[in-house]
C-alpha cells in the first residue's frame, strides 16, 4: 500500500513536470484546428482524456510502473479520480461560457470563477463548481493558481473610468495568478474583431495589424498582449477575435427588439459591412481551440456571410414580418444615435 501511494504522488509530480517542460506535449498527433464552420473543428473534442494523459505518463514512467505495480494496473488508475479528469476553468461564465460548459459536459471537471455568491446555485445547476473571486481584486484569485489544466477566459476588460484607460488589469491579474504555480496546458481568450478598427470594407485575415479606434478595443489589444506573454511562459494560448454574437435564446441575441423600436440604419452610401457568429458556434470554437489550437495563434471566428448592416436588418425585418428600419445619412446618425451604437456603425470590415 505504501508503494501504491508513493507511485500516485510520483505520477502526479511527473505529470506536472511534463506539462511545464513541454506545454505542447498534449497536442502531439492531433489534427490541426482548421476553423469553425465544418464538423472537423469539433471532431474528437470529447475523446478519452484519461487515455491521452496515460500516453504521456507511460512513456516516462514505464520502468517505475513495472517495479511497483502489477502489469494490469495503469499509472492513472493509481491516482484519485478527481485527478484523472481534465479541469477546465471558465472565467467570465456568462451566456457563451455556459454553452461551453454544456458542450463539454461530464468529460471534464468544470470550474467557474464568479464574483457574485448569488450565481453559485445557477452555476451548480449547469454542472460547474463555483469559485468565489473577483478579477478586480487580485488577492481573491490566489486559489486559482495551479487548479485548472485548461482555461477559457471570456471576461471583458473594465469599462471607462480607470486611470490607465488603455489597459486590461483583469487579464493581467488572471495571468499573474496562473503563473504562481504549475501553468495550465492551454488557455483560450475571447477578444473582439474591433481590434482591427475601421478597414473601409476590406477583407480581413488574422495577419492584418491591429488598429483599434475605440478605448474599448484598445483594452482588448492590451489583453491580447498579456495572453501572448503568458503563452511565451509555456501556456498554449489561443486568441479568438469575435464579432457580434447572436442566438434566439440569448438575451439581446436577435435584432427583434431593435426593429420594433424603429432604430434607424445608415443609408446605402454610408453603410458598413458587419460580421456575426452564432453563440453555439462560438462555444464550439472555444472548445476546439482549447484542445486543438496551435500555440500562440489568433483566429477570426465568424459566419461566412458578407452583409452590410442595413441589408442585415432589412433581411431580419422581412423574416420577422416587421417594417424595415429607416435609412439615414451618417451626419443624422451622429446627432441622434447613442455613442456605443454609433461606434459599430463607424467600422467596416469583412472577415
Amino acid at each position: 500500500a505504501v508503494e501504491f501511494f508513493a507511485f500516485a504522488r510520483a505520477a502526479g509530480a511527473v505529470l506536472a513536470a511534463i506539462r511545464q517542460a513541454d506545454p505542447g506535449a498534449d497536442a502531439g498527433g492531433q489534427d490541426r484546428f482548421v476553423g469553425v464552420g465544418g464538423e472537423a473543428a469539433a471532431a474528437g473534442l470529447h475523446g478519452d482524456v484519461e487515455t491521452h494523459l496515460l500516453g504521456i505518463l507511460c512513456g516516462s514512467l514505464s520502468d517505475l510502473k513495472r517495479s511497483i505495480l502489477p502489469s494490469n494496473q495503469t499509472p492513472l488508475g493509481a491516482l484519485p479520480a478527481r485527478f484523472r479528469r481534465e479541469r477546465v476553468l471558465i472565467v467570465g461564465c456568462g451566456d457563451v461560457g455556459g454553452r461551453v460548459a454544456r458542450d463539454l459536459g461530464r468529460k471534464v471537471r468544470l470550474l467557474a470563477l464568479t464574483s457574485s455568491p448569488g450565481r453559485a446555485p445557477l452555476l451548480r445547476a449547469q454542472g460547474l463548481t463555483p469559485l468565489q473571486g473577483n478579477l478586480d481584486q487580485p488577492a481573491t484569485l490566489r486559489r486559482l493558481a495551479g487548479l485548472a489544466t485548461r482555461v477559457v477566459h471570456l471576461a471583458p476588460p473594465p469599462g471607462d473610468g480607470q486611470p490607465a484607460w488603455w489597459t486590461d488589469p483583469r487579464t493581467l491579474a488572471l495571468a499573474r495568478t496562473l503563473r504562481r504555480r504549475s501553468l495550465p496546458v492551454s488557455l483560450v481568450y475571447g477578444s473582439t474583431s474591433g481590434v482591427y478598427g475601421d478597414c473601409a470594407g476590406d477583407w480581413v485575415n488574422e495577419a492584418r495589424p491591429v488598429d483599434p479606434s475605440t478605448a474599448r478595443a484598445q483594452r482588448r489589444v492590451d489583453a491580447e498582449r498579456v495572453v501572448r506573454h503568458l503563452g511565451r511562459a509555456g501556456v498554449r494560448a489561443s486568441i479568438l477575435r469575435i464579432p457580434g454574437i447572436y442566438a434566439p435564446d440569448r438575451e439581446g441575441g436577435t435584432p427583434h427588439a431593435r426593429l420594433r423600436k424603429g432604430t434607424p440604419v445608415l443609408e446605402a452610401a454610408d453603410d458598413v459591412y458587419t460580421n456575426h457568429i452564432h453563440a453555439d458556434d462560438l462555444a464550439r470554437a472555444c472548445i476546439a481551440a482549447l484542445w486543438r489550437g496551435q500555440p500562440q495563434r489568433v483566429v477570426n471566428v465568424n459566419d461566412d456571410s458578407a452583409l452590410k448592416m442595413g441589408d442585415y436588418f432589412d433581411l431580419a425585418a422581412d423574416l420577422y414580418g416587421l417594417p424595415r428600419p429607416p435609412r439615414v445619412p451618417r451626419d443624422t446618425a451622429r446627432a441622434t444615435l447613442p455613442v456605443m451604437l454609433l461606434s459599430f456603425m463607424s467600422e467596416s470590415r469583412r472577415m
